[in-house]
């Protein structure tokens, strides 16, 4: 009879533990702009493929359009464990992470292709590892796309046309001075406060990718938008450290896996419909000049000079140089 009920007593400790292991994990994910933004829908399909790979053990609750802060205010959250997963722009990890900020030099980046090969070799890799010293695990590079510049008080064709313009950049330091090269007056503001300004005409206009030109409404109240490509701006996927290493390594590896394929699927939704959101913003009544890059890549040259030597003139070379 004892060795029944030790028997018993065994089978139903090894059943509370795999109860126990089996049990659902919530993880909340964060972001700052809307939900019909290319960030949600990467989100979207984070969860999706990871509902795919791992069944019910990980529920992963999405709050878009800075329901739980700004993107600063996101980044300190997931620092100290209060939120999970974070998708933001590289603007406020300057102030955790200052390497990071050589990614948003501008006219650094030619095009997608260069863009690829550099996130998804070496560099890409090593500013993902870099991202640990403050307790953040980085699990993947997404993309919010290379920036052009809107305004309300001429159309620019030429770096002159940017003289005293009062533009509303990301709190960027690198992007601040670039725009300062150009004689303009960079204005650094959270994202919700921008819109407001922006409506109100308190600055005279912001530099965006074309997703977020037309997902926020940027047309209902901007004039002019100039093709500068000027930034290009990655997104990143973000784990707080501690929580991810809470995971098993196999469940560490699928967040990593995933993270990789949804950031993949981001990217094919904001590149494949680029051309036909312009197409959408020209016939909202947005004038779109063309000017000549080589002018302002000419024009904010200097801001090299002044970063090199913090980045590194032989990382910023090794990016140039990536085919």
């Amino acid at each position: 009879m004892k060795r029944m009920i030790v028997g018993l007593t065994i089978c139903c400790l090894v059943l509370g533990l795999q109860t126990a292991t089996a049990a659902t994990r919530t993880f909340k994910l964060a972001h700052a702009v809307s939900a019909t933004a290319p960030y949600h829908l990467g989100a979207v399909k984070f969860v999706e493929i990871l509902t795919e790979r791992t069944g019910d053990r990980f529920e992963i609750q999405i709050f878009p359009n800075k329901q739980l802060g700004s993107e600063r205010s996101l980044v300190e959250q997931l620092q100290i464990g209060t939120i999970d997963l974070v998708v933001t722009s590289t603007g406020p990890l300057g102030g955790f992470v200052p390497e990071m900020l050589v990614v948003d030099l501008p006219f650094l980046f030619r095009n997608t292709q260069h863009v690829d090969h550099v996130f998804e070799g070496p560099i890409g890799k090593t500013l993902l590892a870099n991202l640990q010293k403050a307790s953040i695990k980085g699990l993947a590079f997404w993309e919010n796309g290379f920036r052009n510049l809107t305004n309300n008080r001429r159309p620019v064709l030429q770096p002159e046309d940017c003289r005293g313009l009062i533009i509303r950049t990301m709190e960027n330091e690198v992007h601040l001075e670039s725009f300062r090269f150009l004689g303009a007056n960079p204005t650094p503001m959270a994202w919700g406060e921008a819109l407001t300004a922006l409506k109100q005409g308190t600055i005279d206009g912001q530099e965006n990718p074309i997703n977020i030109i037309y997902t926020h409404g940027i047309y209902d109240f901007q004039e002019n938008l100039a093709i500068t490509a000027h930034f290009y701006s990655p997104a990143l996927l973000l784990m707080n450290l501690e929580k991810f290493e809470s995971l098993s390594p196999s469940d560490q590896k699928i967040f990593l896996e995933v993270a990789q394929a949804a950031g993949r699927s981001e990217k094919e939704v904001i590149r494949q419909n680029e051309a036909e959101t312009l197409k959408k913003l020209e016939a909202l009544g947005m004038r779109v000049t063309r000017p000549d890059r080589g002018l302002f890549q000419k024009a904010m040259a200097p801001v090299y000079e002044k970063y090199q030597s913090r980045f590194g003139e032989a990382l910023i070379q090794e990016i140039l140089d990536t085919p």
